[in-house]
């Protein structure tokens, strides 16, 4: 019997030593003595494709050593042995669990995350105890219906895999606290997720859905909803009522404008950037007085409403790569504001090397601004009897003050002549014409050509640029998006100063050539056209040029010599046919894209 003692207790490498012979299994026998005591056992990292069956009848079958007659110290005694709570598998290469998972009925911790697996064993559902199952990052495409009886199930990982659907009887998992389905396939929520009262985190990331069921603002201890990267058009303003809900990413999904939430005392975090909001309604943003963080970078929005005062919690405020021209100086007085980004918008108040600054010198700016803005831009001017009974109607503060000729949004198709006659000698910068029904270029703005450096002409019918424009010389910015426009006029190239040209939303099928010879221009956004090449060596020659949006147009290929055209900072590409560079390079950035360009030119 001597060649049968087993080792001293105390000695290291009990339970490891193996006869030469026999191969062994998988699993030292040192880590299941080990879990028999602890209730723990993790078998991750270990290349395993399948389970070993003694681990499943870890609870059942009677030690090895017990076979033995041999003298058990007193800790060592096997009859004592804890039932396996705890049983982790992470990163092996498993293609499938074992229904015999039964025979663990006291797990609490399921943990399976990165394997292989495309299915779940029907016998999870009769772990009654379990609280936590992460199985995360495998190949699943559906989920057993047997699952929805893990009354206790606390915790459930999902993200990463393939699945496209989920069982209609999800609300039965009324304990679930934590649920990631993120980076799936799915397009829709099942109804029943209503019932998930006590369910704190969800995250629904990168999925496909179109919308969210309302009933979901029954979850009442929800506390932060993920949606980002999905095909939302709209939000139910029934989230608001969501009583405990603090955290709500809406990034990278297709809202046109934020959503219409009813008083929502507990929101403290609202990430929205990457959308279409082309408008921040006052009414919107009235009720989120508890904000501090409010995220709508990558936009589209135009102005920001002096309402945004009223968000007195907010820390962080991201505006960036918008078409904000103006902002309320107002916000200079935001008592909490601690970071305030506002790069990549048309801003003609602010200096860029300002904003280069730091959020408290431009606070600091903002501040010593509102002095001089005391009348409201909006506030119709006193008649006087100075003042021609034409005018009364028209804002001469605008013009005088804020060298600003404002008609837009009257769905006027030509702007009466009374606005031009108001400016007589007042030299106008700005001019905003935009969201009429305009059917082309009020020949009459020729006559503020010695002073407006900025027009709006965007949100019209315009199907031609005619020449009076062609001769504003001192002209910066021109936004004339979502018109009818297909190509630009050669005489455009006397616009020397141009500096921003907006032509996005319009019916281009070429890139407009006389760009390439407005040698000034820094920013071209020419996105949601059919435009389908463009001249890479022409663009070079662009040395100012630092932003080019492409987005959604035909292009079938994009010239590798574009990586030569090293000054641009933003190039987007995104939503055109061609095939390379691939989404994954899209999505790594400018330099990334142009980086990998340069790699393909021909030597």
């Amino acid at each position: 019997m001597a060649a049968a003692r087993r080792p001293l207790v105390g000695d290291p490498r009990a339970g490891f030593r193996r006869p030469a012979a026999e191969p062994g299994p998988a699993v030292p026998q040192g880590l299941i003595r080990a879990a028999r005591k602890s209730g723990q056992l993790n078998l991750s990292g270990r290349s395993l494709s399948e389970v070993p069956q003694h681990v499943w009848r870890i609870n059942l079958d009677t030690p090895e050593e017990a076979h033995q007659n041999l003298s058990f110290g007193a800790a060592d005694r096997w009859w004592e042995q804890t039932d396996l709570t705890k049983l982790i598998l992470a990163s092996n290469k498993l293609q499938c669990l074992s229904e015999d998972v039964r025979l663990l009925p006291a797990l609490t911790v399921l943990d399976v995350h990165d394997n292989q697996l495309t299915s779940l064993p029907s016998a999870l559902g009769q772990l009654e105890n379990l609280q936590k199952l992460d199985v995360s990052h495998n190949k699943l495409k559906s989920i057993p219906e047997e699952l929805m009886q893990l009354s206790h199930l606390k915790s459930l990982l999902l993200h990463h895999n393939e699945l496209s659907h989920l069982p209609d009887g999800f609300g039965q998992l009324v304990n679930l606290e934590e649920l990631d389905l993120s980076n799936n396939h799915l397009t829709d929520i099942p109804t029943s997720f209503a019932l998930l009262i006590n369910l704190v985190r969800l995250n629904l990331a990168c999925n496909q859905l179109k919308n969210l069921p309302a009933d979901i603002s029954a979850m009442k201890s929800l506390r932060q909803l993920d949606c980002t990267k999905n095909y939302l058009e709209t939000v139910p303003s029934k989230l608001a009522t969501m009583a405990s809900l603090e955290q709500l990413y809406l990034r990278k999904n297709k809202l046109r404008s934020l959503p219409e939430f009813p008083p929502c005392k507990l929101l403290k975090e609202l990430h929205a950037g990457e959308n279409q909001i082309e408008i921040l309604n006052a009414e919107n943003l009235k009720h989120l007085n508890s904000l501090s963080v409010l995220e709508l970078r990558d936009n589209k929005i135009k102005s920001v409403p002096d309402e945004i005062t009223l968000l007195q919690k907010l820390e962080r405020l991201d505006l960036a790569n918008n078409d904000i021209s103006r902002l309320p100086y107002t916000l200079g007085n935001l008592p909490q504001l601690k970071f305030l980004a506002l790069e990549g918008n048309p801003l003609r108040t602010i200096r860029r090397d300002l904003l280069q600054k730091g959020t408290q010198e431009l606070l600091k700016y903002l501040r010593s601004k509102i002095q001089d803005d005391v009348t409201s831009p909006n506030e119709e001017p006193p008649v006087t009897a100075m003042t021609l009974p034409s005018e009364s109607r028209i804002n001469m503060h605008a013009i005088t003050s804020l060298k600003l000729l404002e008609y837009s949004e009257k769905q006027a198709a030509v702007i009466p002549d009374e606005m031009f006659n108001a400016v007589r000698s007042n030299p106008v910068a700005t001019v905003n014409f935009s969201k009429n029904q305009l059917n082309e270029v009020p020949p009459r703005i020729v006559e503020l050509k010695d002073s407006v450096c900025d027009v709006n002409l965007g949100f019209n019918k315009i199907s031609s640029i005619s020449l009076e424009l062609c001769m504003l010389h001192k002209l910066t910015h021109l936004d004339i998006r979502n018109n009818f426009l297909t190509s630009l006029p050669e005489e455009m190239e006397a616009l020397t100063r141009l500096q921003i040209i907006n032509l996005a939303f319009n019916r281009f099928k070429e890139f407009p050539s006389v760009l390439y010879r407005i040698v000034a221009l820094e920013t071209i956004l020419l996105s949601n056209n059919q435009v389908g090449s463009i001249d890479p060596l022409q663009l070079k020659k662009m040395d100012k040029l630092g932003t080019l949006d492409l987005q959604n147009n035909d292009l079938l290929q994009v010239p590798p010599e574009l990586g030569n055209c090293e000054t641009l900072r933003t190039l987007l590409l995104e939503g055109n046919p061609f095939r390379t560079p691939r989404a994954a390079i899209l999505a790594k950035g400018t330099a990334a894209v142009l980086e990998y360009l340069r790699s393909r030119i021909p030597a």
